[in-house]
């Protein structure tokens, strides 16, 4: 009972997919049902807008109040509350650069671990393509519990060494994250909890705080359009499942900003199911992109980046491949901020975008940079 009073008795857990629903007081992966990715579904405040957000908080625990896990049981480094920047009249970054390990995954290893910590979670485990591996390292260190990562051979250098210095457990392997993942099925140990991307529930309860925090940083408004940069996706969909609970809040309205999800074209698959019109993704084959958070070939919350594409009239872009770092390059000397390759396909994306039409002078336009360049140098 000690645990259990330490979450909200009253959220609860079900799943995307099929609806089942699952115990919030016990650790959980994904659907018992259909294998599918769960959902937190807090109980949301009723109270006038904005007014349940604690702006004395400078991180994304400022939101608790619309999610599970109180803020006093958080394991936080100061993640989140990061600068929203104005590049012209119509076209805004959010820099994610400034997180304490260099990435918007501290956002989700930070909801991710504090469940685990709460729920009493053995070693916690994960595989990555770089910078989800140096944030589960450090808050797994912040939280006293072990980390192993699986990550692919060719992961920079920088990334494996400051997930050793944060104490982390490192296994390199031949191949791309699936193979990764892979792995880690083949050598968990029992008592090890899994929080891969939407193989859990929490880590998109961190995401969700970005579209949170576009609403407060546009005084109560959102963009007409949103490029982000698309992996597993945990971003995207977060934000979706964030402007859906501030629509049942009454903080907006039934309009929703564009989403448009921007990937390597040498690992495309939510691109092409887009252009098929499907709604799943089929696995990329021989995925191929130095831009490492895009090199996601078959992520598990494929429909769902599908559905929130599809339910905000968003758009899916690929960027070619020796496009993205000269376009990182190119942001970062026309705005100051470190822009990662990832954050580069998005500026490319919005260039493209706009060349064809797709996205008008007159809409207001957000581009994700979702971590830091320094992590691949």
């Amino acid at each position: 009972m000690a645990v259990f009073s330490k979450l909200k008795s009253d959220a609860k857990l079900e799943c995307f997919a099929c609806s089942a629903e699952h115990d919030p007081f016990r650790l959980q992966t994904v659907c018992v049902e259909c294998g599918l990715p769960l959902r937190v579904i807090p109980v949301l405040p009723d109270a006038p807008p904005g007014t349940a957000i604690d702006r004395s908080v400078d991180s994304m625990w400022r939101y608790a109040a619309m999610g599970a896990i109180p803020f006093e049981s958080r394991v936080s480094l100061g993640e989140g509350w990061t600068p929203l920047l104005q590049v012209d009249d119509n076209v805004f970054v959010k820099d994610e650069s400034v997180n304490p390990t260099g990435s918007f995954k501290d956002r989700g290893m930070s909801m991710a671990v504090s469940a685990a910590s709460l729920l009493d979670a053995g070693r916690i485990v994960a595989p990555s393509a770089g910078n989800a591996a140096v944030a589960l390292a450090a808050y797994g260190r912040e939280a006293g519990l072990p980390v192993l990562v699986s990550m692919p051979a060719d992961t920079p250098k920088v990334i494996v060494d400051r997930c050793t210095e944060f104490g982390a457990e490192v296994q390199l392997v031949n191949g791309d994250i699936s193979v990764a993942g892979k792995w880690l099925v083949a050598n968990r140990r029992p008592g090890d909890f899994d929080v891969s991307t939407l193989k859990e529930p929490y880590r998109v309860e961190g995401k969700k705080t970005m579209g949170y925090e576009l609403w407060e940083q546009f005084d109560g408004d959102l963009p007409d359009v949103i490029l982000y940069p698309t992996g597993g996706g945990t971003g995207m969909v977060g934000m979706w499942k964030a402007f859906a609970e501030m629509e049942t809040m009454g903080w907006i309205g039934r309009s929703r900003p564009r989403l448009v999800s921007v990937q390597s074209a040498g690992c495309a698959p939510v691109v092409k199911a887009y252009l098929d019109g499907e709604s799943d993704i089929t696995p990329w084959p021989d995925p191929v992109t130095t831009a490492w958070g895009l090199r996601v070939p078959s992520p598990i919350g494929g429909f769902m980046i599908l559905r929130a594409i599809a339910e905000t009239d968003g758009i899916a872009v690929a960027i070619d491949e020796a496009e993205i770092h000269q376009k990182a390059n190119e942001a970062s000397l026309r705005t100051g901020i470190d822009f990662c390759p990832e954050g580069g396909a998005a500026w490319a994306g919005l260039q493209q975008l706009r060349a064809s039409g797709q996205v008008t002078e007159g809409e207001r336009v957000l581009v994700w940079n979702t971590g830091s360049g320094e992590n691949y140098r």
